[in-house]
């Protein structure tokens, strides 16, 4: 019997490469996106190429919070259940303090953070009546230090990583594992107009590994492990004059 998995941000990056990546696999998919029509070519050339068991697909914006629920509910209806839930849908829009950009901010804040806890929480209440499930969000590298020009990016991975890490707390002997990732740079829409992207890897591997890492059911991770797993505590302890000039 194959597993199934919800993604949400699918259409695109790191969702849309692991959709294809599980669909190998033999896994089957419910896959959610603000962007539809993405949506609906994702689908269509995750079939040509895997003929996986099954493709959900569903229109979603993660700030839509009731509707965050309701697709939780759906696609799982239409899968015939869901074993795992992965939190992803996330933007970077790249404001700067004081600059006029809080619209930015507050943008990236409501997606990247009280989106992504809709989505946990709404998967957090489908597994404990199910009695089971998986849990898989998508914090950053840029959760371990506040760096400049993107410091509601950096606020909204740490407080969805502290998050994840509370609803483990929560859940723990309730038979729902919880899996925080951090990526360091993947070849995405999200990062490819930075001048600067150290120790880069294509989506293709990006969703490889998180692939094995959602299989093994880790708790944490760096994507990849080496060397963001030394660099990330690294950022930790950096002068500020250093952090600056980033």
């Amino acid at each position: 019997m194959s597993s199934s998995i919800l993604i949400t941000g699918a259409s695109s990056g790191i969702g849309k490469a692991l959709a294809f990546e599980l669909a190998q696999k033999g896994y089957s998919l419910a896959l959610a996106s603000r962007e539809a029509d993405m949506l609906s070519q994702v689908r269509k050339d995750i079939i040509a190429a895997h003929n996986p068991p099954a493709v959900a697909i569903r229109p979603l914006d993660v700030t839509d919070y009731d509707d965050v629920f309701k697709a939780v509910t759906e696609m799982s209806d239409e899968l015939g259940g869901l074993d795992i839930v992965f939190a992803n849908a996330g933007i970077g829009l790249g404001e700067r303090v004081g600059r006029g950009d809080f619209e930015k901010a507050r943008r990236t804040i409501e997606v990247n953070l009280i989106g992504a806890i809709a989505t946990v929480d709404a998967a957090a209440a489908y597994f404990l009546n199910r009695g089971k499930g998986h849990i898989v969000g998508t914090s950053s590298v840029a959760a371990f230090r506040g760096m400049p020009k993107s410091s509601a990016y950096c606020a909204s991975k740490a407080g969805f990583a502290i998050y994840l890490e509370a609803v483990r707390a929560e859940l723990y002997k309730k038979n729902i594992d919880v899996t925080v990732l951090y990526p360091g740079y993947i070849d995405t829409p999200l990062n490819n107009m930075l001048k600067n992207r150290p120790f880069l890897i294509s989506v293709e591997k990006g969703a490889s590994i998180i692939a094995r890492l959602i299989e093994k059911r880790v708790k944490s991770s760096t994507v990849p492990v080496y060397p963001w797993n030394i660099f990330g505590r690294l950022l930790k302890v950096l002068p500020t004059g250093v952090i600056a000039k980033m």
